[in-house]
């Protein structure tokens, strides 16, 4: 049996072996505290759940505007990309919620 250590195959510094593919060990450890937890996301979601439209919305331009500037590294940029695509959901149920509520209220009036 071959020993995990040893590859044919060379990486660059992207992590990437000589076909382009993404080498699995550049992905990091599950267990680093760095990469992220269950934890840490339910309590971001609930975070989130708190949040007033406008809150939600400020907090999303500004990880825009953080992405946009692209200093942010590849681990933080995903996670401020995943961020942000929940507050961008949050936002949008909020609208939907309001249209709902509008929607209601013309038709009683009626």
């Amino acid at each position: 049996m071959a020993d995990p250590d040893e590859s044919d195959e060379t990486l660059d510094d992207t992590g990437l072996d000589d076909g382009g593919d993404l080498d699995d060990a550049s992905l990091g450890d599950a267990d680093d505290p760095a990469v992220g937890s269950e934890g840490s996301d339910d309590e971001a979601d609930a975070d989130i759940a708190d949040l007033s439209y406008e809150d939600a919305r400020d907090e999303l331009v500004s990880i825009v505007s953080k992405l946009e500037g692209g200093s942010a590294g590849l681990d933080e940029s995903m996670r401020l990309w995943e961020r942000g695509e929940k507050l961008a959901a949050h936002c949008q149920r909020r609208l939907d919620s309001a249209e709902q509520r509008l929607d209601a209220a013309t038709t009683d009036e009626e």
